[in-house]
């Protein structure tokens, strides 16, 4: 090398280090506070996780199902034949069972991707607030969802709702990237990430939309005409990532796909506006509505009404600041005043319009509602908490209004929520009261910068030590079952539904004796986890008029039950009693007569077995990894399947054995959809019953028998 060659060298290198010393220093910083809320929801998402087990059956099944054959996985399959699909999109499954592929079939590979999820939920509001607001205000939209209880409980559990809340959150965030620059790639983004809330659980991701459609428009950064087609694009990127599965199984062959399960005719636009649709807000088609359980009270969500979302139910669940997120998010609105200049304005529309259309949407909402739903209103309700910091702190006037009137809103829901909470947090009622006053009045009236600061921080706390309690129990026990709840064993659905556990093959099981008079039983168990939970707010009776009469075979309301009996729906029986072994309980199922069945069919040709209720059939697929397909969908009831479906499955060796016994449905009042009853009385015609069982029939060349019935 020339002398001259090394000079530029050595002139060079020192340049290119101050260039590389530069371009550090614009790196993102690490900001502590959210490693620390990282670190919160990692260990509240993450302990014990392995004591929930397979945490719902049903998805689980459907997982092991999915994870052996691709055909299974791309059609979300829930039995090895690919006889019926789940009754919800297959996203969330899909990454279950993609993990089950990597790491094997056990319940960490479903249960830690869950958890994850949750852990990003709360990175992403703590982003969203911050944005806008600031860090402190970032820090507390984080700490509130994390500390959440069914927010934990779900991100614990296998079913959709921590993916779907994961992307209605990220859908969120994007409009919030796209009010800083404009760009229309944000849209689209937020687009796709509504689509694939779409995929997770249909129609309830659309909830986002309302708001971040209305923000956009009123911001429109560049002008209304390109906001216009902006929101165009997006909404093309939302039809053609949500459409794709759908579109998917439609254009596919009956004969060459599962059914689709909650349908009567096999069709996927069904289960979209139906079973999955319209019919969650109105109440089920031909099936269980609000209006079914008595002026308006739903079998788990409690009674509808502007107050549902702090009754006993769901309140403790995520219900606790409903009121500082309330008045926060309305004095977001005078403080910005919905200026277009100020890009708060777009993210107040956007999230407050998530909230106000979600809580109006599950408030009012008639048909079968879990009070599971509402850890979708929990990002929104966290992140206008953290905005309404966000306004105390920047101070002046308005804060020291605002401030003072969260505190006491929050106080107002927390009391509301204590009050009929079973839980004996009675103690924290004098300290809120207290409280809330001082910090009330400290808000309004002092002015140095440090004492706000420092009563904020102190209502807060105050503010988040009942779901922080609650969120710390849910680690306490397994949150297993059909119905995941925060809190502890005895808050599973807090009054407003059933106390009972999913038992064996899908009943119901009951804790021991009924505390209420005849038909009344107050006492149940926690779903799956056999804890009793206390209902005290339920009048004699009301476990009786949730469930209506006890199916056939049920023990008499009220009494102690043997194996799986119990009083805690007033439908406990001994052994065959409602829920336990031998009987049905309102999810149908009886697993010890799939069982004997199973074993006949072992050592007679093999073949799949056709169930009534998927709930059912789910023990015995996880178990053993057997060809158990529900026809008649979750209970029995959801999927109508017909005769000349279930001839073309005989035909073509999809099924061969039928089991009838349990295809009468019940449990629910004003159920009348027929499930798999008309299938199972043709098999129960024209196939040939097992000599040693009444209820086990072989179809094995009957599939044209089967079709002369149509």
């Amino acid at each position: 090398m020339s002398s001259a060659g090394a000079s530029t060298h050595a002139l060079d290198a020192p340049l290119a280090a101050r260039r590389e010393r530069t371009r550090g220093r614009t790196l993102p910083r690490p900001r502590p506070e959210l490693a620390g809320l990282m670190a919160l929801a990692a260990l509240l998402n993450l302990w014990a996780l392995s004591r929930n087990g397979w945490a719902n059956e049903y998805y689980s099944a459907a997982v092991r199902s999915m994870s052996t054959s691709w055909h299974n996985f791309l059609y979300a399959s829930f039995d090895a034949g690919g006889v019926m699909t789940v009754d919800k999109p297959p996203l969330a499954l899909w990454v279950q069972a993609l993990s089950v592929r990597i790491f094997g079939f056990h319940s960490l590979s479903i249960l830690v991707p869950q958890a994850l999820m949750g852990v990003a939920s709360v990175a992403l509001v703590y982003d969203l607030t911050r944005r806008h607001w600031g860090r402190t205000a970032g820090f507390a939209a984080g700490l509130v969802l994390a500390l959440t209880p069914i927010s934990v409980a779900i991100s614990r559990h296998n079913n959709p709702d921590a993916l779907l809340v994961l992307c209605c959150v990220f859908a969120l965030w994007c409009l919030g990237r796209a009010l800083e620059d404009g760009r229309t790639r944000w849209l689209v983004l937020a687009g796709v990430s509504v689509g694939l809330g779409f995929e997770t659980k249909m129609a309830v991701a659309l909830m986002v939309v309302p708001g971040i459609a209305a923000a956009w428009l009123w911001i429109a950064p560049r002008g209304r005409i390109a906001a216009l087609r902006q929101l165009l694009a997006g909404g093309a990127a939302l039809v053609v990532v949500g459409g794709a599965w759908p579109l998917l199984v439609a254009l596919t062959p009956a004969a060459d796909r599962p059914w689709v399960s909650g349908t009567s005719d096999n069709s996927i636009w069904s289960l979209i506006f139906g079973y999955n649709g319209i019919a969650r807000l109105e109440g089920q088609s031909g099936g269980p509505s609000g209006n079914g359980f008595g002026g308006g009270t739903g079998p788990f969500g409690g009674e509808v009404g502007p107050l549902r979302l702090l009754n006993a139910s769901l309140g403790g669940q995520a219900g606790w600041l409903l009121g500082f997120a309330l008045v926060a998010g309305i004095g977001g609105l005078v403080a910005t005043r919905l200026r277009r200049a100020d890009k708060r304005s777009g993210w107040l529309i956007a999230v407050g319009g998530a909230f106000l259309t979600t809580a109006v949407a599950f408030s009012f909402a008639q048909g079968i509602f879990h009070p599971y739903y509402v850890s979708l209103l929990a990002p929104f309700g966290a992140a206008l908490v953290g905005a309404g910091v966000g306004l105390v702190l920047a101070g002046g006037r308005l804060a020291r209004v605002i401030g003072p009137l969260a505190v006491l809103g929050g106080v107002v829901t927390e009391l509301a929520v204590l009050g009929v909470s079973p839980d004996g947090l009675a103690w924290l009622t004098p300290l809120l009261l207290l409280g809330g006053a001082l910090t009330a009045v400290a808000l309004a009236t002092k002015r140095s910068v440090r004492v706000r600061r420092a009563a904020l921080a102190a209502a807060l706390g105050l503010l988040l030590v009942a779901p922080g309690v609650w969120a710390v129990q849910t680690l306490g026990h397994a949150a297993s079952g059909t119905f995941p709840a925060g809190g502890s064993a005895s808050a599973g659905f807090g009054g407003g539904g059933p106390g009972g556990g999913v038992g064996p093959g899908g009943g119901f099981t009951g804790g021991g004796p009924g505390s209420g008079g005849p038909g009344g039983g107050r006492q149940g168990v926690r779903p799956g986890t056999g804890n009793p939970v206390v209902m005290p707010n339920a009048p004699a009776g009301a476990q009786a008029r949730i469930l209506g009469p006890p199916p056939a075979g049920a023990g008499q309301p009220g009494t102690v039950g043997g194996p799986g009996g119990g009083g805690g729906l007033g439908v406990g029986g001994g052994p065959g009693g409602g829920g336990g072994p031998g009987g049905r309980g309102p999810f149908g199922g009886n697993e010890r007569q799939v069982t004997q069945a199973l074993s006949y069919i072992r050592t007679h040709g093999g073949g799949t077995l056709g169930v009534s209720s998927q709930q059912g059939a789910s023990s015995s697929i996880l178990t053993s990894d057997a060809h158990v397909a529900g026809i008649g969908g979750f209970s029995g009831r959801e999927s109508e399947v017909s005769v000349a479906w279930l001839a073309g499955a005989v035909r073509d060796g999809r099924i061969r054995w039928v089991l009838t016994e349990g295809s009468s449905g019940g449990g629910l009042p004003n159920d009348s959809r027929v499930g798999s009853r008309t299938a199972m009385a043709a098999v129960a015609k024209v196939c040939t019953r097992v000599s040693t069982s009444k209820a086990l029939y072989d179809c094995q060349g009957k599939s044209a028998a089967l079709a002369a019935l149509t």
